[in-house]
């Protein structure tokens, strides 16, 4: 009898202890999968200060038209972080921006594509972010927009308007190939909130997907299936090149946003996302913008070597020559993008022609490069090119000096029919260009007094009359 309760004690214990097993198991899987949707989601490049800053501690500056928004430390700490969150809470701050005091969020935070996200990765993120995160006892930079923009119960309002709160559903006539891209590119991985243009109010001009839109000083292009305007003339491998490394020869590199995107989220996606995301992009609707004439990528060389022109020009020991964009160019590009703007044999420095930065009928990106410089780091190749803006350790250059060498560029290099002025300029170093809601901004407040002025009058002025009436 001993021996049989020893036995059924035993055996209760070793199923206490496969039971453990195998919720612990459970549990890091649940960890890997819900990191693998953070990462599809690119939590880390937004809520990750580039400039040192611990992991998902937050405090990354988000140049909005509407002010500087701060990200939030989304850190399993319960003082400065998201370790108090029921999953519920986390589910509604994720999927409709509201946070568990009832404040609302700022669609800086996409939460208008994460809506789109479903029940198992909300949850398998979820525990990511609960025991699979440090957590960073840091609380980061507190967002203060100016008024009416700081009034987060105005973001109720928008929500109606602009959020879209219907759960993604498969489409039984595509693919899954398309459905899994549908998914990644509207829903977790959020393209949609970056390359769809914005209207007054700031919601997505959803009758133009993926038509392209500005994002502070970059532009983010149209990548919808478009063989003019977007990436219809791209092969579905050099898109999931793109996505997977930052570049592809004869097309585009990485900059800005994008490059914190591919460096933080993209070349983590395994090989099937990325052909999803691709399959998905070339299957679109295709938006053509009438400006368009030609494929941006389609300006070819004119077999312009810019040394030709200025040797000889000045005497060997002159100085204050580097003048003109032939001269700024020579002195500061021609090193790596090659006199010929040809770049580098194994396109490190990439060719200024067959490239969309010059070819696009908006110079944004090509501007922004050189003031804000590219920075990608993709595996073990860092790719790196000097800013020549505020704080450039190689050279500051003007509003007008970069003008004329963007001007340059595109005569010889890319779409000639752009001219880039010192103006355009100023507006990209400002952080690019304000909407005109944000314009209005310094005079709402005193309209808003002028309109209850008005009314309180014409209530005193209905009051006056009703009370002669009654006389």
């Amino acid at each position: 009898m001993k021996n049989l309760l020893r036995f059924v004690l035993l055996a209760a214990t070793l199923n206490g202890l496969s039971a453990q097993a195998l919720a612990e198991e459970s549990q890091l899987d649940l960890v890997a999968k819900g990191k693998a949707v953070a990462t599809a989601a690119d939590c880390q490049a937004c809520h990750t200060n580039p400039e040192g800053g611990k992991p998902f501690a937050g405090g990354y500056a988000i140049h909005s038209p509407m002010g500087t928004i701060y990200t939030t430390n989304i850190t399993p700490s319960k003082t400065a972080g998201i370790g108090n969150y029921s999953e519920e809470q986390f589910s509604r701050a994720v999927r409709e921006g509201v946070r568990p005091d009832g404040g609302n969020l700022y669609p800086a935070m996409p939460y208008t594509s994460y809506s789109h996200m479903s029940d198992e990765d909300i949850h398998a993120m979820y525990v990511y972010f609960q025991h699979g995160v440090q957590p960073v006892e840091q609380t980061a930079s507190l967002t203060a927009l100016p008024f009416p923009f700081n009034m987060r119960i105005a973001m109720a309002g928008w929500n109606l308007l602009y959020l879209d709160k219907t759960p993604f559903k498969a489409d039984a006539s595509k693919s899954a190939e398309w459905n899994r891209g549908a998914y990644l590119v509207n829903g977790a991985g959020h393209c949609d909130t970056c390359h769809t243009p914005r209207n007054l109010m700031m919601g997505e001009v959803t009758a133009k997907p993926l038509a392209g839109g500005m994002v502070g000083p970059w532009y983010a292009p149209n990548i919808s299936a478009d063989a003019v305007s977007g990436i219809g003339n791209w092969t579905q491998a050099q898109l999931v090149e793109y996505l997977k490394t930052g570049r592809t020869t004869g097309k585009n590199q990485a900059a800005g946003p994008m490059a914190e995107a591919v460096q933080n989220s993209l070349q983590y996606l395994p090989d099937s996302d990325l052909n999803a995301i691709a399959f998905y992009l070339k299957n679109s609707t295709p938006v053509r913008d009438p400006a368009d004439k030609q494929a941006a990528d389609s300006f070819g060389p004119k077999q312009v070597n810019v040394e030709q022109g200025l040797r000889g020009e000045h005497p060997y020991n002159a100085n204050g020559t580097i003048k003109g964009g032939a001269a700024l160019y020579s002195g500061y590009c021609a090193s790596c993008h090659q006199p010929d703007g040809g770049g580098s044999k194994n396109q490190a420095y990439p060719s200024l022609y067959n490239n969309t930065a010059t070819g696009m009928t908006n110079a944004s990106n090509l501007i922004s490069a050189m003031l804000y410089g590219v920075d990608r780091q993709v595996g073990e190749q860092h790719v790196l090119m000097p800013k020549f803006g505020p704080g450039s350790y190689v050279g500051q250059l003007t509003d007008e000096q970069i003008a004329e060498i963007a001007n340059y560029v595109l005569t010889h290099y890319g779409n000639p029919a752009i001219a880039v002025s010192a103006h355009d300029v100023a507006v990209l170093r400002g952080g690019g260009p304000v909407t005109l809601l944000a314009r209005l901004q310094p005079l709402i407040a005193p309209a808003m007094a002028v309109a209850l002025i008005v009314v309180l009058a014409l209530i005193y002025w209905l009051f006056r009359r009703s009370r002669k009436r009654r006389v």
